[in-house]
């Protein structure tokens, strides 16, 4: 049974945890993997719209590849974080919440 090639591609960017396409290219050669170029690049697409990798442009001709981190966890902690400073926020104006229930 062969691997995808896709999978093959993920594990090397997840061993390495960050690595420019030059040096992902060349660690596929290395472990005797040639692809075309515009392959290359689907594969590496496909991987970001699926949300396993995220790809940065540094210059011109070089991408920067890592690994997505698990964007859902963020943002659960993120949003109690916004609810706990909108309580404490809300908390620094006394009586401003208890005025409505004495005006009724």
């Amino acid at each position: 049974m062969t691997v995808p090639l896709r999978n093959t591609i993920y594990e090397k960017i997840k061993i390495a945890g960050s690595l420019t396409d030059s040096e992902l290219s060349k660690a596929l050669i290395k472990a005797g993997i040639s692809i075309p170029e515009d392959e290359f690049n689907k594969t590496l697409l496909n991987l970001e719209i699926y949300g396993l990798i995220k790809v940065t442009w540094l210059t011109k001709d070089e991408r920067r590849i890592e690994i997505s981190e698990k964007e859902e966890d963020e943002d659960e902690i993120e949003k109690q974080n916004m609810e706990n400073l909108e309580k404490e926020y809300e908390s620094g104006f006394p009586g401003v919440g208890q005025e409505e229930e004495i005006q009724e």
